[in-house]
């Protein structure tokens, strides 16, 4: 049987996404020293190592849905302009405009998460459990748990892709990275949304 904490130390070894490492695991039957050669041969573990060269080239992308109702802006970035002008890097940059645009993440990854926010969450969830009647002894259990799916509807890197829901973003953008070559950074976003933040009651 493959484990989260099976899944959460090859991924720490390696820096490759949590999706591919459980599969790397369980087609190595949960031999780890194999399950991270079969990652290395598909270079996905070589993205973590690019993760400390500078990417300063890229594209800032605009995506436009709803008939002018929801607006997004992304920039990623790589290291070199001849990657900038790749379509598996621009078709990359889309999907993630996409994503931004269906999904509306508030974080760019799990470490953007204020300390308070996370505290006020984990308080939230303590008091659902034990409202559910559930066993203090496997609260903090359960509220870990949810956490990782807070994690996972709020942050944009840990949120499942759209197009492909066996992966997460940060799988794709560990993908990418194996398949070019270079350092690939989504660096920021921003989604607006008609009339976010009025009051409709109020005149404008």
């Amino acid at each position: 049987m493959i484990t989260a904490e099976m899944v959460k130390e090859l991924r720490a070894l390696t820096g490759v996404g949590m999706m591919d490492c459980k599969k790397a695991l369980i087609e190595a039957g949960g031999d780890k020293e194999k399950a991270k050669e079969l990652l290395r041969e598909k270079g996905l573990s070589m993205a973590a190592k690019r993760a400390g060269r500078i990417a300063a080239q890229g594209i800032v992308d605009s995506y436009i849905h709803l008939g002018g109702k929801v607006g997004v802006l992304v920039e990623v970035n790589c290291e070199t302009d001849f990657v900038a002008r790749n379509e598996d890097f621009r078709a990359f940059v889309r999907d993630i405009c996409l994503q931004v645009a269906a999904t509306n993440p508030t974080y760019l990854k799990r470490e953007d998460v204020p300390a308070e926010v996370i505290e006020k969450e984990k308080e939230i969830l303590t008091k659902q459990a034990l409202a559910e009647g559930k066993p203090e002894k496997i609260v903090e259990k359960i509220v870990t748990g949810r956490l990782e799916k807070f994690y996972g509807e709020k942050c944009l890197l840990e949120q499942e892709f759209i197009k492909d829901q066996d992966k997460t973003v940060n799988d794709l953008l560990t993908e990418l990275i194996g398949k070019i070559g270079e350092n690939i950074v989504i660096r920021r976003f921003v989604r607006f949304e008609m009339g976010e933040g009025l009051d409709s009651s109020e005149p404008s």
